[in-house]
């Protein structure tokens, strides 16, 4: 299935020589996400990098989870011995309830075990609750190493610092321990396959001046505005950090843009059409990774959809290769990156509306 417009794409070259194939939180569309058998997974499936989202525990060590709170990810709530924890917090100025990584300490966190976030959509995965630790970042870049090794092949990842402003204001910085957690792992030089993400310029411009690794500005929706910019009352929004002049101030401290895909490519009434994102970022010399690609179908644009639980991953993958892109995040590295492959190899172009 492919997307038919009225006129034929107007293709845009990647930065990339091979755009690469990015598992979101590992094989996430397989296993509970940001575990050890999930990154392994993705990467004998082939992904080239695996992505990882970074949170603090009350002694500052770094986990690997994709917010401070725990009990979506976790077992956490049938814990005892840790319902004491149990508190609400306001996260970004949304009140949240549950158990937080910052209020534990890293023995406590030990003894949980992950389960899948979307059990309903995702029951295979859901079977495998409760079978794995949650992992810190220094275990995560230990196994990569050894997977790298073993394989022959250098596999990279990138990292998401959560709510670092939020963070720092409950009094644990993520800027101290991943920067000793890097150079530790002799990770902190420009060729290590290591990259920085976050949502919040402020936190890039710093690491900037501390790091040698690759820094990439993640833009969210078009109407919000990054958390940190908020709290210092700067009124601008993610649109603003995507226009032509946001992107070279972007230039100045980052490497890259991670954008959620419907900011290359949306769907108009059934018809895919194209924004200049990836144009003007590549004008700035700013790679583009785009996130999340799912394989089910209520996560693609409706062009995409068909009639299965499962859409046509591959080709919307296909249309944003198409679109120039450098990089997919990704729940199904593999879908992804058997289509960057066919891609890569020629396949003719996905039509779209520019």
């Amino acid at each position: 299935m492919t997307t038919q417009a009225h006129r034929p794409l107007r293709r845009t070259s990647s930065l990339a020589v091979t755009p690469a194939v990015v598992a979101h939180r590992g094989a996430s569309g397989y296993l509970p996400e940001h575990t050890l058998a999930a990154y392994r997974a993705a990467i004998a499936l082939g992904a080239d990098d695996i992505e990882l989202d970074l949170v603090s525990t009350r002694d500052g060590v770094l986990l690997a989870r994709h917010e401070p709170e725990l009990s979506h990810t976790t077992d956490v709530a049938e814990h005892p011995g840790l319902a004491h924890l149990r508190t609400t917090k306001v996260v970004n100025g949304v009140e949240v309830t549950g158990w937080f990584a910052g209020d534990l300490t890293l023995e406590q966190v030990r003894r949980l075990r992950a389960r899948e976030r979307l059990a309903e959509l995702r029951p295979r995965s859901a079977a495998h609750d409760g079978l794995h630790p949650v992992p810190t970042f220094d275990e995560v870049l230990a196994m990569v190493a050894e997977e790298s090794a073993a394989r022959g092949r250098s596999i990279g990842l990138m990292v998401e610092l959560k709510d670092p402003a939020w963070s720092a204001a409950e009094g644990l910085s993520l800027v101290e321990p991943l920067v000793a957690d890097l150079r530790r792992h002799g990770l902190d030089h420009a060729r290590s396959r290591v990259t920085v993400m976050s949502f919040e310029p402020t936190v890039l411009q710093a690491l900037a001046r501390l790091l040698r690794v690759p820094l990439v500005q993640l833009l969210g929706g078009l109407d919000r505005r990054p958390a940190d910019l908020v709290a210092l009352g700067d009124p601008r929004t993610f649109a603003d950090l995507a226009s032509p002049e946001g992107l070279a101030a972007i230039e100045r401290y980052a490497d890259g843009v991670g954008a959620r895909h419907s900011l290359v490519a949306r769907d108009v009434a059934g018809r895919m059409v194209a924004s200049d994102l990836v144009r003007d970022a590549h004008r700035e010399w700013l790679t583009v990774h785009v996130w999340t690609l799912r394989a089910e179908a209520s996560y693609l644009p409706a062009p995409f959809r068909g009639q299965e639980a499962h859409g046509d991953l591959a080709g919307y993958s296909s249309l944003l290769l198409d679109l120039g892109v450098d990089g997919l995040i990704t729940d199904h590295p593999d879908l992804v990156v058997a289509a960057r492959d066919t891609h890569v190899g020629g396949a003719a172009p996905v039509r779209v509306a520019a």
